[in-house]
């Protein structure tokens, strides 16, 4: 059996000689569509009303995608609320961060950003721990996030900026393909939504988030990145490719539980240490 179609849940990338599954389509004479299973719309500003949020009175916000940039400064012009120039932004990646160009002047004292893992996130975040947060969310969400700063009693407050729904599938024959390339737990949904699982391609996933999602719905995953011999889809989907034209049988990818236990609780003992400090820096003031 070999891989003539795989179908990637992505925007169609502006220049695709420059996407890594360009290369994997001459190696391996790949026809690669692209073709978003789902979207994210900002929420109305009566929507954003009844969850009772005052931006104001928070000094810092974060945010983990650029819908939910556009949704916010979308509401503070709606709403005719003048965002001060003391406020703070924190973002998952630079690249996100750079996005906050479209609406503010950009400054690095006021605006940190992360490597896009959740502990750089989280670590990110304690530094900045005096601050009031107000963290932007899309719905559905991960509760990994709020939960988290719940558990290391961060001072923060989630509001609902975008939603994310399902796209029009209509014309597209998911069948047809070898592959199907999900990006995150709702593209598993919509195509849950749209498609009958038994008769599925084989999956492959991206996120442990996503990984599990597929498997709960009874999907076959064949390929899942990040791994250590695969950080990145393409290069998953790659390794596959190459073990099917080799004839080799690929079981199906086994879920392996991630523990961030011991990160979350060097964490709370970074900010109990920070706590004491200010407590003895205080005593000795008097």
């Amino acid at each position: 059996m070999k891989v003539n179609r795989i179908l990637v849940s992505q925007p169609r990338p502006a220049v695709v000689e420059k996407s890594p599954f360009y290369e994997l389509s001459q190696k391996y004479g790949l026809e690669v569509d692209y073709y978003p299973l789902i979207k994210v719309v900002g929420v109305s500003s009566k929507e954003f009303r009844s969850q009772r949020v005052d931006i104001l009175s928070h000094t810092a916000v974060i945010f983990t995608s650029r819908t939910t940039i556009d949704s916010f400064f979308r509401i503070c012009e709606e709403s005719r609320v003048t965002v001060p120039e003391t406020m703070k932004y924190i973002c998952t990646t630079e690249a996100i961060a750079l996005y906050l160009q479209k609406y503010i002047v950009y400054r690095k004292r006021k605006i940190s950003f992360a490597d896009g893992s959740f502990n750089g996130l989280i670590e990110l975040i304690v530094k900045h721990k005096d601050e009031k947060f107000l963290l932007a969310l899309s719905e559905p969400h991960k509760p990994e996030l709020p939960e988290t700063l719940k558990t290391l009693r961060i001072n923060f407050t989630p509001v609902i900026l975008a939603r994310t729904v399902a796209a029009d599938m209509e014309g597209v024959d998911i069948h047809s393909y070898d592959m199907l390339l999900l990006y995150s737990p709702w593209d598993v949904m919509s195509l849950s939504e749209k498609a009958d699982i038994a008769k599925l391609p084989a999956i492959a996933t991206f996120g442990q988030g996503t990984l599990r999602k597929a498997i709960e719905a009874g999907m076959t995953v064949k390929a899942a990145a990040p791994a250590p011999e695969a950080p990145s889809l393409a290069k998953a989907v790659d390794l596959y490719c190459a073990r099917v034209a080799k004839g080799e049988d690929v079981p199906p990818v086994v879920l392996e539980e991630e523990d961030n236990g011991d990160f979350i609780r060097t964490q709370q003992n970074k900010l109990a240490r920070k706590s004491r400090s200010r407590s003895v820096s205080a005593g000795e003031r008097k």
